[in-house]
């Protein structure tokens, strides 16, 4: 394994206060009593001694998927583990490596700026390198499962560092095992990424033909457009962060947590019986025979776009994001969530489910 530590770190752990409305991008008042940042790997084992004195450990990377509670009293660990490896240049594919407190647009930016190319449907996504796993993150027909390779990861109680491949991270939509094992238990210290070789254009989305001038054409990987463009790494690198600034709001600006609930899949009979009832519908079949329903559709169609509860509003533009209007807390955040939830639920009879982190208090999330 690279080594992913900084220039000289301490291998010891002094936990502080720490405000942290600057480290989550909803800009939600928090505190936390004991607040470390993690910029070595020789500094996990301090970690783990850490770790038994406080009622649980919050993992922190760019604070882009949570919801904080206004007073944390687990330990909070911010992970800076910096670097980018080209590890192997193989005939089918790049393998890169990425330290997991690198951000992930500037890694995804990198990576096309050598020509390792693959990831640039997922640009401008907030975050770091180690919480794309956790969530599998996904945009325009790219999740993070399909340019996967492996994982370095710290067991914190077990005090070792375990490789791990894409069936051990049990991923899936928005979903993998580090969501559902105990929080605390996994530090990601780095992530492998295995880019194509011959390079695809992955072109299915919408707002991507429309862009490309492949709009109705059915070609998912054209190399030539009606625009008479050829789509390139590059070009939809570029294509990606124009739409994601038309259509999401700049976490720096207002805060947000990017979408705020799942694309919810249902079988073909309840699809069916919704595109009966509601003819606009919006859905996508997926290779398992099931559909996925558009949760920003349904949340417009319940009237929630652009609405404010309290301090707590969604989005005028995309309604699967729901907004900081100023001075909310997680409770705010949480009670807009629950009223969408129940409209939703009340008109289709689906259940949105939260794509963020919700940290309790406790160490609980």
């Amino acid at each position: 394994m690279p080594d992913f530590s900084q220039v000289s770190p301490e291998p010891s752990l002094t936990p502080s206060g720490q405000d942290l409305a600057p480290f989550n991008t909803l800009g939600l008042p928090a505190r936390a009593d004991a607040f470390v940042t993690l910029r070595s790997v020789d500094q996990l084992n301090a970690l783990s001694d850490l770790v038994s004195q406080y009622p649980g450990l919050l993992v922190l990377g760019g604070g882009s998927n949570m919801v904080l509670p206004t007073h944390i009293d687990s330990l909070v660990a911010r992970v800076a583990l910096a670097g980018v490896h080209l590890i192997e240049a193989r005939s089918d594919a790049w393998i890169i490596e990425a330290g997991a407190g690198e951000n992930w647009h500037d890694f995804v930016a990198k990576c096309v700026e050598h020509g390792w190319d693959g990831l640039e449907n997922l640009a401008l996504i907030p975050g770091t390198v180690g919480a794309a796993p956790v969530q599998n993150i996904g945009a325009y027909g790219v999740e993070l499962a399909d340019r996967f390779s492996g994982l370095t990861a710290w067991h914190v109680h077990q005090r070792q560092l375990v490789e791990m491949s894409a069936a051990q991270c049990g991923f899936a939509y928005r979903d993998s095992v580090f969501k559902h094992d105990a929080p605390g238990t996994w530090i990601i210290v780095s992530v492998r990424f295995a880019l194509p070789r011959p390079w695809r254009a992955v072109l299915e989305y919408p707002d991507l033909q429309r862009h490309f001038g492949l709009a109705g054409s059915g070609r998912a990987g054209a190399s030539t457009s009606t625009k008479g463009v050829t789509p390139t790494a590059r070009s939809v690198f570029e294509a990606v962060c124009q739409i994601r600034r038309d259509k999401l709001p700049d976490p720096a600006v207002v805060g947000n947590a990017g979408s705020f609930f799942k694309n919810p899949l249902v079988d073909a009979t309840a699809r069916d019986a919704l595109l009966a009832q509601h003819p606009g519908l919006v859905s996508y079949p997926q290779p398992d025979g099931r559909y996925k329903l558009a949760a920003g559709w349904l949340i417009d169609q319940c009237g929630w776009k652009g609405k404010q509860l309290g301090r707590a509003g969604v989005h005028d533009r995309q309604a699967l994001v729901l907004v900081n209007k100023g001075g909310a807390t997680a409770t705010d955040i949480m009670d807009l969530a629950a009223a969408i939830q129940r409209d939703v639920a009340a008109r289709y009879q689906v259940t949105l489910d939260p794509e963020p982190i919700v940290w309790r208090d406790s160490g609980k999330k």
